[in-house]
């Protein structure tokens, strides 16, 4: 079975041109043109990605993607013509997964799709991690805090495997970008910031009082693997 992506933008020959591409990648395509048309029926539709227009009728794109990371935690990438860095800042922390800067290469759009749907939808090993209350199971990638599920996002869920997967290394915020991303991203660092504050927002409701992901100041990020608290 083919998996779904969902499209919306209100330019047809953009919606258009993706669509084509798409499908001769061999993903099956949906597109709308409209926010809140895009909300309304995306439980019926049911897809495996979203590629999401941030200036859009209706509903913009940024209230689309808040809306849907109320119940869902499907890929999104958000297609703009906006690069300031509050637009991508913003996003992410949203729970948006990656940017597309207007104008793009319908190839480069084909290319990052297929990176995050091997990452999301690709096989995975049966193995555990565990380290500092938190415990991730790669089959069904789920993630547990104290052993209650964490809601993440899959950039959130990547983000939290890497660090788990190497307690108390530090890990530059270039290479946490590589390793969530999965490609070498042409993007600001402080995006992998709003990342670590999301997840570290949804650790500390189950794990109060504990730090740990840990900044170190000038050169990023660790899990620490006996957290104080």
């Amino acid at each position: 079975m083919s998996l779904r992506v969902l499209v919306v933008e209100d330019e047809s020959k953009i919606a258009e041109v993706l669509k084509d591409y798409l499908e001769s990648a061999g993903f099956e395509v949906t597109c709308l043109f409209n926010g809140t048309e895009a909300l309304s029926e995306f439980k019926h539709i049911a897809p495996d990605m979203v590629l999401l227009d941030l200036m859009i009728p209706g509903m913009n794109g940024l209230d689309v993607c808040r809306e849907i990371r109320r119940f869902s935690s499907v890929p999104i990438i958000m297609i703009t013509a906006r690069v300031e860095e509050i637009d991508r800042l913003l996003g992410l922390e949203l729970g948006a997964d990656d940017y597309i800067c207007k104008p793009f290469s319908p190839r480069e759009v084909v290319a990052r799709v297929n990176t995050v749907m091997r990452r999301t939808h690709g096989p995975v090993s049966k193995t555990a991690l565990r380290s500092a209350d938190l415990e991730i199971f790669e089959q069904s990638r789920r993630a547990l805090a104290a052993g209650t599920e964490l809601k993440l996002t899959p950039c959130e869920y990547n983000l939290l495997k890497v660090l788990l997967s190497n307690p108390d290394r530090i890990f530059s915020r270039n290479e946490l970008i590589n390793a969530v991303q999965g490609y070498d991203f042409d993007g600001y660092d402080r995006t992998i910031d709003s990342h670590v504050k999301n997840l570290r927002k949804k650790i500390a409701k189950l794990l109060p009082q504990k730090e740990i992901i840990e900044t170190i100041y000038g050169v990023g990020y660790r899990l620490n693997s006996r957290p104080t608290g």
